[in-house]
């Protein structure tokens, strides 16, 4: 059988490509290529930015309620083929199908955020400010503004980006990740099909070509980015030195405090699922327990395991596997290093997931749960993310010693902690030094109409990702003071006009 292709979707068109640069995308349960990507020039980033560009000025110009209603329909689209979509991001992700749809159902509801556009776009009205003077402020969308999002949610972050540029009236530009570019592919038809004229959302594949055009061409005012800190440092700084509104989402490496009250069974659900979901492949996944007190780490433990050796690792369409395949052979060899460096580092390591064989899939990129305990703050297998299926247990002799260690860390994406008490809840909640907070919540991802993002060196740049803070990042604000004098005009003033 012909292995598949991807290009690009340029102007409302699907373009081949022409650099003959080619990236293989796998079918990670398989463990082989399903398709090629072709990585686009600096020609075909410019002819992107150029029809975004020409498509934005008639765009800008339809009123926010029209907007809305492309919104609307695109969401009903996307409804109506949730399933063709949760299949291919799961043939080329590896996430199980319900997975695939809650990452699906997780940026429909930044879309449906977005349909309320109209309200959010209103500016603000003083009414005699001076002497027959009123001040009325207005938010005008920015341009063309571009998006650069990660393999591992190829639907949800794309429409956190684009969902709310567009309904803003700005034109789009999307880089996704070249391991699974079917999905956002999918979308910029079904936005077409929705009404969105051709040009407002455009998808270019790429690697560091595409990137650097982006953020580096003039006619790009914005971009959003989503992936490791080292990179988003780099978007943040290139960005930023060629005069662009940056926001740039870094790595995480997520904290769950777990106090000597706390429900465990509830807090090892918790705690199983947030961990080893998604094979660990989530920026707000729960890799770190902190145990406050050796009973507490030893009880959790003792329900952890059971829990753990329940898990179902299959193929991303087993209705009944919790988890799927990583995403390649690089990034499964990549978990594996950690969990060797954890292991010289003295770490104990009470579950081994290193050499997982799914019989009938052995091809497949498999990652077998994996556990330690021990786990100190100097080791850099702590320090670092590892982004799979491990959790690293840690154990604190007090609230205070727990509560410095995901403020001290480098990343400052998401914490939760597990308790009973509320004034202990209220109280670390106002304390730690993360930007993301779970209270008996292990995965404290905001809803569509709040703003996500974190501290430190898990997010480079001032604004969060959708809600207002969404709306102001993607939007310009314009303030006009009016008079409409009537019969003699006033004397002529060389002093700064003031409310006196």
């Amino acid at each position: 059988m012909a292995t598949q292709h991807y290009g690009h979707f340029i102007d409302g068109r699907h373009v081949a490509g022409t650099s003959g640069r080619l990236a293989p995308v796998f079918n990670p349960s398989q463990g082989e290529i399903k398709a090629e990507v072709t990585l686009a020039t600096r020609a075909e980033v410019e002819r992107a930015i150029a029809s975004a560009a020409a498509a934005q000025v008639n765009w800008a110009q339809v009123n926010p309620q029209r907007r809305a209603r492309v919104m609307f329909a695109f969401k009903a689209l996307v409804e109506a083929n949730m399933d063709a979509l949760a299949r291919l991001l799961s043939e080329e992700h590896g996430k199980v199908l319900a997975d695939a749809r809650g990452d699906i159902q997780r940026g429909l509801e930044v879309i449906e955020f977005a349909c309320g556009i109209p309200h959010l776009l209103k500016g603000e009205y003083t009414e005699g400010a001076g002497p027959g003077i009123d001040v009325y402020s207005m938010r005008q969308p920015l341009g063309v503004v571009a998006g650069i999002t990660p393999f591992n949610f190829p639907a949800m972050i794309p429409m956190w980006m684009f969902g709310v540029a567009i309904a803003c009236g700005n034109t789009f530009v999307l880089k996704p990740s070249e391991k699974d570019p079917g999905v956002p592919l999918r979308l910029a038809e079904l936005m077409l099909e929705a009404g969105a004229p051709a040009g407002v959302l455009n998808v270019v594949n790429g690697d560091k070509e595409a990137v650097d055009t982006l953020l580096t061409h003039p006619d790009v005012r914005a971009l959003s980015f989503v992936g490791s800190s080292d990179i988003a440092q780099y978007v943040y700084s290139t960005g930023t030195a060629h005069g662009k509104r940056i926001q740039a989402m870094g790595g995480a490496k997520n904290h769950g405090i777990v106090l000597p009250d706390a429900d465990l069974d509830q807090a090892v659900n918790d705690i199983v699922g947030a961990a080893y979901g998604s094979a660990g492949e989530r920026c707000m996944a729960l890799p770190v327990a902190v145990a406050v007190g050796d009973g507490t780490a030893e009880a959790l433990i003792e329900r952890l395991l059971p829990a753990i050796e329940g898990l179902k690792i299959g193929i991303s369409t087993d209705p009944d596997a919790n988890y799927g395949p990583v995403v390649t052979a690089a990034h499964r060899e990549r978990v594996e290093h950690y969990i060797q460096m954890g292991v010289d580092e003295g770490a104990r390591l009470v579950v081994d997931g290193r050499g997982f064989s799914l019989q009938g899939y052995e091809k497949g990129f498999f990652i077998g749960p994996t556990l330690f305990d021990h786990v100190e703050p100097h080791m850099q297998s702590y320090r670092e993310e590892i982004f799979g299926p491990v959790l690293q247990i840690m154990r604190a002799r007090t609230v205070e010693e727990a509560v410095r260690l995901p403020s001290q860390h480098q990343y400052g994406n998401g914490v939760a902690i597990f308790t009973r008490n509320g004034q202990a809840a209220r109280e670390f909640a106002q304390r730690v030094n993360v930007g993301m907070v779970g209270i008996n919540v292990p995965i404290p991802v905001p809803v569509a109409y709040h703003t996500f993002g974190g501290w430190k060196r898990s997010a480079f740049g001032d604004a969060n990702q959708h809600g207002t803070e969404g709306v102001r990042f993607f939007t310009k604000i314009k303030t006009v003071t009016q008079r409409w004098p009537e019969g003699q005009a006033p004397e002529q003033s060389f002093v700064i006009p003031t409310m006196q």
